[in-house]
């Protein structure tokens, strides 16, 4: 069993088909079935279900799935180490978000990146939500982490505070109003993001409103934390998103106490060359 063959297997799962993902892997797809058949002899079973249109795993296919994209992703990696280390110029680094990091805090931070360091690409994943990120970090898809994990990682680093604030269409009284108290939110419609974080097996506006002493009235759920903004300026309901998910000119209106969660940049393993480098520009 080779690091080739295992890659093969992954990108005809991630593809659906041997067709596109030999056109992916830019070989001939007699030659990547070859392969994959190869692989099949080797563990002992058939790993994917030839269909008239496209793939299905088999139970075997499932069970062999996540240790090889591990393997896949971990020789990427390393394969980037390396030449990060060896000072070698060009290159990709790959950064993990969720969604809402990415769209709200990444861009300055990339954007002086390619100023900086215009010879290494960046690829940025995106994921619903941290649990997401975490697998993926698991299965070395990407070199660093930016979100609101990092225990057990090999590198973390504290690259600030994450605030939560109450968004709001112009015009309304609490616009101009100073922090306010989760209970003033009692009777509004609410706008909730699946992206919500789970505390407890529920989610986190739940329980943090029923200790308010009230249950949210909610008016819209949505799967991005950038609709749930425009759904709330909008004046579809209130919704509670990081006050970097917020455009500049949308009401935002902090609470008392402060809602805030700590942001970090971590990594499968220790920060070097380009993730180093990236840690500087994010803590800076």
């Amino acid at each position: 069993m080779s690091l080739r063959q295992m890659e093969y297997f992954v990108t005809v799962v991630a593809a659906g088909s041997f067709t596109r993902a030999a056109e992916q892997l830019h070989v001939t797809q007699p030659a990547l079935s070859h392969q994959i058949k190869a692989l099949e002899r080797y563990v002992g079973g058939p790993l994917l279900e030839r269909l008239p249109r496209g793939v299905r795993l088999t139970p075997m296919g499932r069970a062999f799935l996540p240790h090889a994209e591990v393997a896949v992703g971990s020789a990427a990696q390393a394969e980037r180490a390396a030449r990060a280390a060896a000072g070698a110029v060009g290159g990709e680094l790959h950064v993990a978000a969720v969604h809402s990091v990415a769209a709200g805090l990444l861009p300055p931070v990339f954007a002086r990146w390619r100023r900086e360091r215009p010879g290494v690409e960046l690829v940025l994943h995106e994921y619903a939500r941290d649990e997401d990120l975490d697998d993926s970090m698991e299965r070395g898809v990407a070199d660093i982490a930016v979100g609101h994990g990092g225990g057990g990682a090999a590198a973390a680093v504290h690259i600030g505070d994450e605030e939560v604030v109450v968004v709001v269409p112009p015009g309304d009284p609490l616009a101009a109003a100073a922090p306010i108290e989760l209970g003033a939110l009692a009777g509004r419609d609410w706008i909730r993001c699946a992206m919500e974080p789970v505390v407890q097996g529920r989610p986190f506006i739940d329980l943090a409103c029923e200790r308010a002493g009230f249950a949210p009235r909610t008016a819209v759920r949505t799967e991005h934390t950038t609709t749930a903004v425009a759904m709330a300026a909008a004046g579809a309901g209130v919704a509670v998103v990081p006050s970097y998910a917020v455009p500049p000119g949308t009401p935002a209106v902090p609470l008392a106490p402060p809602w805030r969660r700590p942001l970090y940049a971590w990594s499968r393993t220790t920060f070097a060359g380009p993730a180093a480098a990236l840690v500087t520009l994010l803590t800076g």
